[in-house]
């Protein structure tokens, strides 16, 4: 259901929002893509999009989205080519703002997923008869130590930042330009439970040491399962070999094992609604787990390492378990019929809309837009999900 974003005449906003994405450089945004920020981007300009607001993704070409699309070059296909292509994605996202404030078509917001291009927010050009550049809110995906302490140093005035979990929140303490936390969301209606029994484990995620899926293959082999990993493997020489030193022999290894290289949207929500149950095997504090959501959705149990925002979003002995260990996610995993499916699926209905979140959005838009903005003023909820 569409949901305009309008006010009443005397309101400063009276108008569709005008709001520019930036996503991540290397990949492309499409309901295929395979990080976190790419499908929170997706889902949240889809929604947008469909509620009646302007969007423009500045993205990787090939990517798929609901609005407007600025190609700002090829995705990467060569190992450790972040700089060169980070540098032509910002370049040509800056030489578009400036296209378009001399076209009379200033964006009113920005929306930077891409984890990089709010430092050179000082660059934007200032909008026609305004002393001010349109205002940027950088969406932090990661957890505080991933990012180079310089780019929380002289951070452009016109810049503004969110977490996007409660235990993230904590860990970016005196960032005074901190608006608080807008959880993650995802398309709900993209989810369904699988019609047949279910049997085997999954564990779907991006390919690297932090995420461990050679843990996943272990809890696996202990417990005696078969196990789907459903994966794509980023353009970076230490994924590459992390893949080739600890997965790809313990995969040779185990009889029961499978890899599956970037499976499709259908492929991977089929894998959801069909296995016992989803394991999250992260070794660093995950700020959020859309994977975790989508097994909730999909009416499947998770067993996941409590870490980060795990304990947030699995809710303990309803939509899966918390363990702390290889030993624990495999004692777990004896437990995962006590789980619902019906109950998974209407907890996700509940907190994990995607709809919920593009709201939530829309409304931190506005308060920066109109500088309402303090540290008195909670951000909105899932509540006003509908």
């Amino acid at each position: 259901m569409a949901v305009p974003i309008t006010r009443s005449p005397d309101d400063p906003i009276t108008r569709s929002l005008q709001v520019l994405y930036v996503a991540y450089p290397l990949l492309t945004v499409s309901e295929s893509s395979a990080g976190g920020a790419e499908q929170v981007l997706w889902t949240l300009e889809r929604e947008l999009a469909r509620s009646g607001v302007q969007t423009t993704v500045a993205a990787s070409a090939g990517s798929r989205v609901s609005g407007e699309l600025l190609s700002t070059g090829q995705p990467c296909t060569q190992p450790d080519d972040f700089e060169r292509r980070n540098l032509e994605h910002q370049e040509r996202a800056l030489a578009f703002l400036r296209r378009r404030v001399q076209q009379g078509r200033p964006f009113d917001f920005i929306h930077d997923h891409s984890g990089s291009f709010w430092p050179r927010a000082a660059e934007i050009p200032l909008r026609n008869g305004s002393s001010v550049a349109a205002p940027l809110l950088a969406t932090l995906h990661l957890p505080r130590h991933f990012y180079p302490p310089r780019v929380f140093e002289n951070i452009p005035a016109n810049v503004s930042f969110n977490c996007v979990s409660k235990s993230q929140a904590p860990t970016f303490d005196g960032l005074e330009q901190m608006t608080g936390v807008v959880t993650n969301g995802i398309a709900l209606d993209c989810f369904a439970p699988g019609r047949s029994g279910r049997s085997g484990l999954l564990w779907l995620g991006r390919m690297c040491e932090e995420k461990a899926p050679h843990l996943a293959l272990e809890i696996a082999r202990a417990a005696g399962m078969p196990i789907t990993l459903a994966s794509q493997i980023y353009p970076f020489s230490y994924h590459q070999q992390y893949f080739s030193r600890e997965v790809e022999p313990r995969l040779k290894r185990m009889q029961q094992a499978r890899f599956l290289d970037s499976p499709s949207p259908p492929v991977r929500r089929k894998l959801l609604g069909s296995v016992q149950a989803v394991l999250l095997t992260s070794q660093v504090d995950e700020t959020s787990s859309l994977v975790a959501m989508e097994a909730a959705a999909s009416g499947t149990p998770v067993v996941a390492f409590r870490r980060g925002a795990l304990p947030e979003i699995v809710q303990e002995g309803v939509t899966g378990f918390l363990v702390n260990d290889v030993d624990g996610a495999v004692q777990a995993l004896r437990r995962t019929a006590e789980i619902s499916p019906e109950t998974c699926r209407q907890h996700a209905r509940k907190n994990f809309s995607g709809l919920g979140m593009a709201l939530a959005y829309v409304a931190l838009y506005e308060r920066v837009l109109s500088r309402e903005v303090g540290p008195d003023l909670p951000l909105p909820g899932w509540q006003r999900a509908s």
